[in-house]
Protein backbone atom coordinates (compact mmCIF):
# COMPACT_ATOMS: atom_id res chain seq x y z
CA UNK A 1 0.00 0.00 0.00
CA UNK A 2 1.48 3.50 -0.93
CA UNK A 3 1.76 5.88 2.08
CA UNK A 4 -0.50 8.61 2.59
CA UNK A 5 0.88 11.94 2.63
CA UNK A 6 -0.69 13.62 5.61
CA UNK A 7 1.65 16.57 5.35
CA UNK A 8 1.05 19.53 8.16
CA UNK A 9 -1.79 19.08 10.44
CA UNK A 10 -2.34 21.57 13.43
CA UNK A 11 1.00 22.34 12.76
CA UNK A 12 2.60 19.19 13.84
CA UNK A 13 5.10 17.41 10.75
CA UNK A 14 4.77 14.09 9.19
CA UNK A 15 7.54 11.92 9.83
CA UNK A 16 8.68 8.54 8.79
CA UNK A 17 8.68 5.54 10.19
CA UNK A 18 12.45 5.00 11.14
CA UNK A 19 11.83 9.03 12.42
CA UNK A 20 9.01 7.58 14.60
CA UNK A 21 10.98 4.88 16.10
CA UNK A 22 14.34 6.77 16.48
CA UNK A 23 13.11 9.62 17.92
CA UNK A 24 13.65 10.51 21.54
CA UNK A 25 10.23 12.70 21.42
CA UNK A 26 8.09 9.79 20.60
CA UNK A 27 6.92 7.63 23.67
CA UNK A 28 3.76 6.19 22.00
CA UNK A 29 2.52 4.63 18.82
CA UNK A 30 -0.91 4.28 17.95
CA UNK A 31 -1.25 1.34 15.16
CA UNK A 32 -4.31 1.62 12.76
CA UNK A 33 -2.99 -0.04 9.53
CA UNK A 34 -4.29 -3.16 8.13
CA UNK A 35 -4.28 -6.12 10.60
CA UNK A 36 -1.42 -8.25 8.10
CA UNK A 37 1.03 -5.56 9.23
CA UNK A 38 -0.27 -5.10 13.26
CA UNK A 39 2.79 -7.45 14.11
CA UNK A 40 5.54 -6.25 12.70
CA UNK A 41 4.91 -2.93 13.78
CA UNK A 42 4.24 -3.70 17.29
CA UNK A 43 7.22 -5.33 17.21
CA UNK A 44 9.13 -2.54 15.81
CA UNK A 45 7.79 -0.19 18.28
CA UNK A 46 8.06 -2.04 21.57
CA UNK A 47 11.93 -2.97 20.45
CA UNK A 48 12.45 1.03 19.97
CA UNK A 49 11.25 1.11 23.42
CA UNK A 50 7.81 3.23 22.78
CA UNK A 51 4.37 1.84 24.05
CA UNK A 52 1.50 1.05 21.98
CA UNK A 53 -2.12 1.15 21.34
CA UNK A 54 -2.91 -1.14 18.58
CA UNK A 55 -6.76 -1.58 16.85
CA UNK A 56 -7.65 -4.93 17.39
CA UNK A 57 -6.96 -7.87 15.72
CA UNK A 58 -3.89 -7.07 17.71
CA UNK A 59 -2.13 -9.94 15.43
CA UNK A 60 -3.27 -12.69 13.11
CA UNK A 61 -1.63 -15.55 15.28
CA UNK A 62 -2.20 -16.53 18.83
CA UNK A 63 1.41 -17.46 19.42
CA UNK A 64 2.41 -14.10 18.45
CA UNK A 65 0.10 -11.91 20.65
CA UNK A 66 1.22 -13.87 23.70
CA UNK A 67 5.65 -13.31 22.07
CA UNK A 68 4.48 -9.61 21.62
CA UNK A 69 2.93 -9.04 25.49
CA UNK A 70 6.30 -10.74 26.61
CA UNK A 71 7.94 -8.86 24.61
CA UNK A 72 5.71 -5.70 26.01
CA UNK A 73 6.87 -6.58 29.64
CA UNK A 74 10.26 -7.31 28.89
CA UNK A 75 10.44 -3.87 27.36
CA UNK A 76 8.59 -2.56 30.30
CA UNK A 77 6.44 -1.08 28.20
CA UNK A 78 2.19 -1.40 27.94
CA UNK A 79 0.67 -2.46 24.66
CA UNK A 80 -2.90 -2.18 24.73
CA UNK A 81 -5.50 -3.64 22.00
CA UNK A 82 -8.08 -1.29 21.45
CA UNK A 83 -11.82 -2.78 21.96
CA UNK A 84 -14.40 -0.05 21.21
CA UNK A 85 -17.09 -2.57 20.54
CA UNK A 86 -16.94 -3.50 24.65
CA UNK A 87 -17.90 0.70 24.88
CA UNK A 88 -20.48 0.61 22.48
CA UNK A 89 -24.30 1.26 23.63
CA UNK A 90 -25.24 -2.28 22.65
CA UNK A 91 -22.65 -3.78 24.40
CA UNK A 92 -23.67 -2.24 27.95
CA UNK A 93 -27.02 -3.22 27.27
CA UNK A 94 -26.66 -6.47 26.69
CA UNK A 95 -24.56 -6.87 29.31
CA UNK A 96 -26.84 -5.54 31.70
CA UNK A 97 -29.49 -7.80 30.27
CA UNK A 98 -27.66 -11.41 30.08
CA UNK A 99 -25.96 -11.05 33.52
CA UNK A 100 -27.58 -13.93 36.04
CA UNK A 101 -29.85 -15.04 33.46
CA UNK A 102 -29.38 -18.99 32.34
CA UNK A 103 -28.79 -18.85 28.47
CA UNK A 104 -30.03 -21.95 26.41
CA UNK A 105 -29.12 -20.96 23.03
CA UNK A 106 -27.97 -17.61 21.35
CA UNK A 107 -26.78 -16.48 17.93
CA UNK A 108 -25.01 -13.81 16.65
CA UNK A 109 -25.32 -12.70 12.57
CA UNK A 110 -23.33 -9.58 11.01
CA UNK A 111 -23.58 -8.66 7.48
CA UNK A 112 -21.24 -5.95 6.23
CA UNK A 113 -19.73 -5.60 2.24
CA UNK A 114 -16.33 -7.64 1.36
CA UNK A 115 -13.39 -7.13 3.41
CA UNK A 116 -9.91 -7.83 1.90
CA UNK A 117 -8.86 -11.21 3.32
CA UNK A 118 -4.75 -10.73 2.39
CA UNK A 119 -5.08 -7.09 4.64
CA UNK A 120 -7.48 -7.72 7.34
CA UNK A 121 -7.37 -12.00 7.80
CA UNK A 122 -9.66 -14.52 7.56
CA UNK A 123 -12.95 -13.79 8.92
CA UNK A 124 -12.90 -15.09 12.24
CA UNK A 125 -10.09 -12.60 12.98
CA UNK A 126 -11.55 -9.75 10.96
CA UNK A 127 -14.78 -10.29 12.51
CA UNK A 128 -13.19 -10.76 16.27
CA UNK A 129 -15.10 -7.93 17.53
CA UNK A 130 -18.30 -10.17 17.63
CA UNK A 131 -16.35 -13.30 18.89
CA UNK A 132 -15.03 -10.53 21.54
CA UNK A 133 -19.12 -9.71 22.21
CA UNK A 134 -19.51 -13.43 22.94
CA UNK A 135 -17.09 -14.36 25.05
CA UNK A 136 -17.16 -11.07 27.26
CA UNK A 137 -21.09 -12.25 27.85
CA UNK A 138 -20.96 -15.74 27.97
CA UNK A 139 -17.51 -16.65 29.35
CA UNK A 140 -14.75 -18.89 27.40
CA UNK A 141 -15.77 -20.97 24.66
CA UNK A 142 -14.96 -23.99 22.33
CA UNK A 143 -15.36 -24.23 19.31
CA UNK A 144 -17.53 -27.58 18.16
CA UNK A 145 -17.37 -26.68 13.59
CA UNK A 146 -16.73 -24.18 11.23
CA UNK A 147 -17.89 -23.77 7.95
CA UNK A 148 -16.67 -21.34 5.14
CA UNK A 149 -18.97 -20.76 1.91
CA UNK A 150 -17.31 -18.44 -0.22
CA UNK A 151 -18.01 -17.54 -4.15
CA UNK A 152 -14.99 -15.50 -4.85
CA UNK A 153 -16.10 -14.23 -7.86
CA UNK A 154 -19.06 -12.41 -6.35
CA UNK A 155 -16.87 -11.51 -3.34
CA UNK A 156 -19.30 -12.93 -1.20
CA UNK A 157 -18.63 -15.10 1.86
CA UNK A 158 -20.31 -16.61 4.78
CA UNK A 159 -18.59 -18.00 8.26
CA UNK A 160 -21.14 -20.30 10.08
CA UNK A 161 -19.29 -21.06 13.61
CA UNK A 162 -20.90 -23.71 15.76
CA UNK A 163 -19.70 -23.18 19.36
CA UNK A 164 -20.17 -24.54 22.72
CA UNK A 165 -20.49 -22.29 26.56
CA UNK A 166 -18.41 -23.82 29.34
CA UNK A 167 -22.42 -25.06 30.42
CA UNK A 168 -22.55 -26.95 27.16
CA UNK A 169 -24.90 -24.17 25.58
CA UNK A 170 -24.89 -23.74 21.92
CA UNK A 171 -23.68 -20.47 20.53
CA UNK A 172 -24.00 -19.48 16.85
CA UNK A 173 -22.11 -16.98 15.07
CA UNK A 174 -22.24 -15.76 11.61
CA UNK A 175 -20.25 -13.35 9.29
CA UNK A 176 -21.96 -12.85 5.88
CA UNK A 177 -20.06 -10.81 3.18
CA UNK A 178 -20.51 -9.48 0.25
CA UNK A 179 -21.85 -6.46 -2.15
CA UNK A 180 -24.71 -4.86 -1.47
CA UNK A 181 -25.19 -6.49 2.09
CA UNK A 182 -25.20 -3.52 4.85
CA UNK A 183 -23.32 -3.38 8.15
CA UNK A 184 -26.12 -5.18 10.50
CA UNK A 185 -25.85 -7.08 13.47
CA UNK A 186 -28.62 -9.77 14.10
CA UNK A 187 -29.07 -11.52 17.80
CA UNK A 188 -30.91 -14.02 19.51
CA UNK A 189 -30.53 -15.25 22.62
CA UNK A 190 -33.01 -17.42 24.09
CA UNK A 191 -32.66 -17.58 28.00
CA UNK A 192 -34.90 -19.91 31.15
CA UNK A 193 -36.30 -16.48 31.85
CA UNK A 194 -37.12 -15.37 28.19
CA UNK A 195 -35.89 -14.01 24.95
CA UNK A 196 -34.13 -11.45 23.54
CA UNK A 197 -34.53 -10.84 20.01
CA UNK A 198 -32.39 -8.22 18.07
CA UNK A 199 -31.23 -4.70 19.43
CA UNK A 200 -32.95 -2.09 20.16
CA UNK A 201 -32.18 1.20 19.24
CA UNK A 202 -29.73 2.54 22.50
CA UNK A 203 -28.50 5.52 21.43
CA UNK A 204 -25.62 7.10 20.22
CA UNK A 205 -21.90 5.67 20.57
CA UNK A 206 -20.50 8.83 22.08
CA UNK A 207 -16.25 9.35 22.36
CA UNK A 208 -16.19 5.69 21.98
CA UNK A 209 -12.21 6.26 20.75
CA UNK A 210 -11.52 8.56 23.01
CA UNK A 211 -12.89 6.14 26.10
CA UNK A 212 -10.61 3.55 25.19
CA UNK A 213 -7.75 6.16 24.86
CA UNK A 214 -8.40 7.26 28.31
CA UNK A 215 -8.58 3.11 29.22
CA UNK A 216 -4.37 3.34 27.88
CA UNK A 217 -3.60 6.59 29.77
CA UNK A 218 -4.95 5.07 32.86
CA UNK A 219 -2.48 1.85 32.07
CA UNK A 220 -0.01 3.80 31.30
CA UNK A 221 -0.73 5.81 34.60
CA UNK A 222 -0.36 2.46 36.35
CA UNK A 223 -4.20 3.11 37.21
CA UNK A 224 -5.29 -1.18 36.55
CA UNK A 225 -4.15 -3.53 38.74
CA UNK A 226 -2.74 -6.92 37.94
CA UNK A 227 -5.60 -8.63 38.34
CA UNK A 228 -7.71 -6.66 35.44
CA UNK A 229 -4.49 -6.43 33.16
CA UNK A 230 -3.99 -10.29 33.53
CA UNK A 231 -8.13 -10.83 33.32
CA UNK A 232 -7.73 -9.07 30.00
CA UNK A 233 -4.96 -10.63 28.66
CA UNK A 234 -6.49 -13.64 29.01
CA UNK A 235 -9.68 -12.63 27.55
CA UNK A 236 -7.95 -11.32 24.61
CA UNK A 237 -5.52 -14.34 24.13
CA UNK A 238 -8.68 -16.79 24.42
CA UNK A 239 -10.70 -14.76 21.33
CA UNK A 240 -7.21 -14.96 19.19
CA UNK A 241 -6.61 -18.53 19.95
CA UNK A 242 -10.21 -19.46 19.14
CA UNK A 243 -10.24 -17.24 15.38
CA UNK A 244 -7.03 -19.48 14.81
CA UNK A 245 -9.17 -22.69 15.61
CA UNK A 246 -11.90 -21.64 13.39
CA UNK A 247 -9.27 -20.76 10.48
CA UNK A 248 -7.49 -24.38 10.64
CA UNK A 249 -10.65 -25.76 10.96
CA UNK A 250 -12.48 -24.06 7.86
CA UNK A 251 -9.19 -24.64 6.10
CA UNK A 252 -8.90 -28.81 6.77
CA UNK A 253 -12.45 -29.33 5.89
CA UNK A 254 -11.96 -27.54 1.95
Amino acid sequence: MPRRELGNIEEVQQISLEDALSSQEVDVAYICSESSSHEDYIRQFLNAGKHVLVEYPMTLSWAAAQDLWKLAEEKGKVLHEEHVELLMEEFAFLKKEVVGKDLLKGSLLFTASPLEEERFGFPAFSGISRLTWLVSLFGELSLVSATLEERKEDQYMKMTVCLETENKRPLTWIEEKGPGLKRNRHLSFHFKSGSLENMPNVGVNKNIFLKDQNIFVQKLLGQFSEKELAAEQKRILHCLWLAEEIQKYCSSKK
